[in-house]
């Protein structure tokens, strides 16, 4: 098992390019289930999470085939597959998103059930419920999804809560079915807008992506198409606060403004400098860095990727600030392992109340899920001495080549086999 050993203290200075968007690529991949003909795609991460769905659909059925760089090339004209087995599924829950497109698709899908998650439950009710009123029948039977449809129709679907992935899978099937669908209080992520863009490509007819109320009319048939995957803003949300936690100066290329609005804003609050350039931005980092509260919120609030990241920033900022989580219920887990690293962070429920220190010290930590890896590795650029990530497994499902990128900014950083 790898780990990755920095000697923080030194300041990043250099030009880093943004990979494609992992939380797009997923969706978009799940996507090609619902196209006859040869998908190609431009600008795919080398992630762990994309290795993971080329498995699950492969087990469909679906021809994949890599090309340079980030090009991938998919085909599910001969699909013939319904099933995505537990052994694939367990290993990354974005994999619930094959679901509404083989129910629309073949009219039939035996999907395992996802289950639990170090960050919370993320329950798939609204998932299920919303597929039920699109005429699919869905039972629960040895930890496994079955949904069957003699055709799928068009529905009203009101959401409980604007869910990314449901809104995704709704969507995806509602693509193919009879009649209009109209889903209210949906998720308005970018990575949303981006699939809706992908699927109308492919000849469907969906409007209101990036608002509340996304309507679908359905059609009989999709084509393959082509499209190149949007920056990942997380990812470069990350390497913004790596340019403030190092009182940096980082040139952050491939990186879109419009989806960052709330993170540059919290940073910009926070006494980092970020300038707006034709191909990204320029992040500065200060010395003196001032406490702000968070909240995060469904988009376009503060995401809640990006919650573990900026808590490690206020570990080092001057004064008293509160990270509140309305997202998950279980994210602070990143809060213990940064302790040991000399920050002082208190959790009362889904706030954590953070008294900022001069500085931070190395020490062995270990990742539990993906943005609590990134956060450490954070925190280890910006404390004295060694640290030592471990279980960095976590890491590789979201981030590509990070520690690449941060050395070529002048991070002292390896990964070592464990």
């Amino acid at each position: 098992m790898d780990k990755i050993v920095i000697h923080g203290g030194e300041r990043l200075v250099g030009e880093v390019t943004i990979s494609g968007s992992k939380n797009a690529t997923l969706p978009i991949f799940a996507s090609s289930l619902l196209a006859e003909g040869e998908n190609r795609l431009h600008g795919v991460p080398d992630l762990k999470d994309v290795k993971t769905i080329c498995e699950v659909l492969k087990n469909l059925r679906v021809k994949i085939a890599r090309g340079k760089g980030g090009d991938y090339l998919l085909d599910s004209t001969d699909l013939i597959g319904h099933e995505a087995p537990y052994n694939l599924v367990k290993t990354m829950r974005a994999s619930i998103l094959v679901l509404g497109p083989l129910v629309a698709r073949t009219k039939r899908a035996l999907i395992s059930l996802p289950g639990g998650c170090a960050i919370g439950a993320r329950p798939i009710n609204l998932h299920l419920e919303g597929l039920e009123k699109l005429g699919a029948e869905i039972q629960l039977r040895h930890g496994y999804i079955e949904a069957k449809t003699k055709g799928l129709r068009g529905a009203d679907i009101c959401l409980d809560v604007p869910t990314v992935t449901g809104t995704e899978n709704l969507m995806m099937a509602a693509a193919l079915a009879k009649g209009e669908t109209v889903i209210e209080n949906a998720a308005m992520e970018p990575e949303v807008v981006e699939l809706a863009e992908v699927l109308n490509k492919m000849g469907a007819n969906i409007s209101g992506a990036g608002s509340s109320i996304i309507r679908i009319k359905g059609t009989r048939r999709l084509m393959a198409t082509e499209h190149t995957i949007i920056p990942d803003r997380i990812e470069a949300g990350t390497f913004m606060v790596a340019a403030g936690v190092t009182n940096g100066n980082i040139h952050i290329r491939n990186c879109d403004f419009e989806h960052m609005e709330a993170v540059v804003n919290k940073l910009r609050e926070a006494g980092i400098e970020i300038l707006r350039e034709d191909d990204g931005a320029r992040v500065i980092g200060n010395k003196r860095i001032k406490s702000v509260d968070v909240k995060t919120l469904p988009y376009p609030g503060f995401p809640t990727d990006m919650q573990a990241q900026i808590m490690v920033l206020m570990t080092i900022a001057k004064g008293l600030s509160v990270i509140s989580e309305t997202i998950f219920e279980n994210r602070f887990i990143h809060v213990g392992e940064l302790r040991r690293m000399g920050a002082r962070i208190k959790v009362e429920g889904n706030r954590a109340i953070i008294n900022g220190v001069k500085g931070l010290s190395g020490a062995p930590v270990m990742a539990t899920d993906l943005r609590a890896s990134a956060s450490l590795v954070l925190a280890g650029l910006a404390a004295e001495g060694e640290t030592e990530v471990s279980r960095v497994y976590h890491l590789d499902r979201g981030y590509d080549k990070l520690e690449e990128k941060l050395a070529n900014l002048g991070a002292h950083i390896r990964r070592v086999k464990a």
